[in-house]
């Protein structure tokens, strides 16, 4: 699949394997966001179920057809149950999709993230690419010293037409490495297999300004990989995200309201979803 022709045409049945299969989606997520994970993975088609306890989390996984961990408020007794879970869904060959918020930040962050990626199968990672230049210095892939702002993206990160070839080469080399889908999302989103890697241009600038659409990102793309192709899947939940953005800021500024509104509108979008807008509307680029 290297031609946009090719990634259209998929996004058709990526849709409906998730619609048909409502798969059900496991999130060890943060308690911030928790609500707005679990309507996001309604509204996409999904099935969400939000157990972190340590002592039930070989059973979720054994039902769950993907554990989704996001590390953005990590406590002591979450990290035992994201270290149990992984290594069962590694176990039974369950998709993981990892969130890695805040990477950089602190060494707790730092060290989480690199028992969790050499020691499981990670199927895919999404996060801004401040974090994903953090993973890439963790792992060695990159000797810099991280320039995160806290849970964002760092001003001198963020994605650009000035920068795509550059932060497009260290996705393509992270995810060859990891042998795993990254997703790096911004104003411009790159997603690489290590072989293929491509730029979306959709969203809206107002995205970033509620909390927790990253993390409902992570979620979807859980949901989307759960039942396709782990590239394909990232694409597809990347785009719904996206064109949802987009649809929401119009109604926002239609009727003359603020980042409240935006919320319940992006939620709306992602659940009106259809092959049509993903098909015609998105903007890909094999980069």
């Amino acid at each position: 699949m290297n031609n946009v022709e090719d990634i259209k045409e998929n996004l058709k049945n990526s849709l409906e394997n998730v619609r048909e299969n409502n798969p059900l989606t496991h999130c060890i997520t943060n308690s911030v966001t928790i609500n707005d994970c679990a309507n996001a993975v309604l509204a996409i088609g999904g099935s969400p179920i939000m157990a972190e306890d340590e002592e039930e989390m070989e059973e979720v996984v054994e039902i769950a057809d993907v554990l989704v961990i996001n590390i953005g408020k990590l406590s002591k007794e979450q990290i035992k149950a994201m270290n149990v879970s992984a290594a069962h869904a590694t176990k039974t060959n369950t998709p993981i999709v990892l969130d890695p918020v805040g990477a950089g930040i602190s060494q707790l962050r730092n060290n989480t993230i690199k028992y969790l990626v050499e020691n499981n199968n990670i199927t895919a990672i999404r996060g801004n690419i401040s974090e994903i230049k953090a993973i890439a210095n963790i792992i060695g892939l990159l000797n810099t010293e991280s320039a995160a702002k806290g849970v964002d993206v760092s001003e001198d990160d963020i994605i650009s037409r000035d920068n795509l070839e550059i932060n497009g080469n260290l996705v393509k080399e992270l995810a060859k490495k990891l042998d795993t889908v990254v997703i790096a999302s911004g104003p411009l989103d790159i997603i690489s297999n290590g072989e293929t890697t491509i730029v979306l241009d959709n969203g809206d600038e107002m995205m970033p300004l509620i909390t927790g659409s990253g993390c409902m990102l992570t979620s979807i793309v859980g949901s989307c990989v759960a039942v396709n192709d782990p590239f394909e899947g990232s694409i597809l939940a990347s785009i719904a995200m996206s064109l949802a953005g987009e649809k929401a800021r119009e109604q926002v500024d239609e009727n003359n309201l603020g980042t409240g509104s935006f919320r319940t509108f992006l939620i709306d979008y992602l659940y009106k979803t259809n092959v049509e807008s993903l098909i015609n509307e998105s903007k890909i680029e094999i980069l």
